[in-house]
């Protein structure tokens, strides 16, 4: 059986009881950096194996979980935080076990940016989720895509994660296509004791930034 476990994001109480129970329970777990997930283990008094399973690992890694699947072998997956398959490289892993009959049990929980949502005060009844835009290609397809979406559907919330090292040039972008009184929602450091949450219009966040260079770090979750 394949367990699909939610874990925190970042604050270490944020996991359900069943989602501690089944990491005690199955022979294994897979997970993408085994020094992030012995972190969590370690604070729940969790030992079991780790496999170490990214999205560099390729087929034959697949391989030799779905055989430890079907020799009927309880395995969970988890990811560095939140939950998996969510922008995260488990996709081929899940689809190939469903298609080979193992058994997959969601133990849901938390992610990124559903919980950016609840505290955004955006419009949550109808969004897109992009994940991180792509550097180069596709990128300015994609923001006029965005700006049509906003024309066709008002408050519909688009939502991205976006990396330390293009934050500002994302926000610069959303001001191009957009308006410099668009409002703007970034998130970074979530559930974390320092987490910061801006909600100003684009122009707003954008000297903030520029003006707290220190507070560029980590990953953000931007809706708008």
């Amino acid at each position: 059986m394949l367990y699909i476990v939610a874990t925190p994001i970042w604050n270490l109480w944020d996991i359900t009881y069943r989602a501690v129970e089944t990491l005690k329970l199955v022979d294994s777990i897979a997970c993408e950096d085994t020094r992030t997930s012995w972190v969590l283990l370690n604070h729940y008094e969790i030992k079991k194996t780790l496999i170490s399973f990214h999205s560099h690992s390729g087929q034959t890694k697949t391989d030799k979980i779905i055989e430890q699947l079907k020799e009927w072998k309880n395995i969970a997956l988890i990811s560095d935080a939140g939950t998996p398959w969510i922008s995260d490289p488990w996709y081929v892993l899940i689809k190939e076990a469903i298609e080979q009959g193992v058994e997959v049990v969601p133990i849901p929980w938390v992610t990124a940016f559903t919980t950016a949502l609840m505290w955004s005060w955006m419009q949550m009844n109808h969004f897109s989720y992009y994940w991180f835009l792509p550097v180069k290609k596709w990128r300015q397809t994609l923001f006029n895509k965005f700006v049509e979406i906003k024309k066709e559907k008002n408050a519909w919330t688009i939502v991205i994660y976006e990396s330390v090292h293009r934050i500002i040039k994302t926000l610069e972008e959303i001001k191009t296509y957009f308006w410099e009184k668009h409002k703007v929602v970034v998130w970074r450091e979530l559930t974390k004791k320092f987490e910061d949450f801006q909600r100003w219009n684009i122009s707003e966040i954008i000297d903030y930034f520029n003006n707290t260079p220190w507070k560029i770090k980590w990953e953000f979750v931007v809706l708008f």
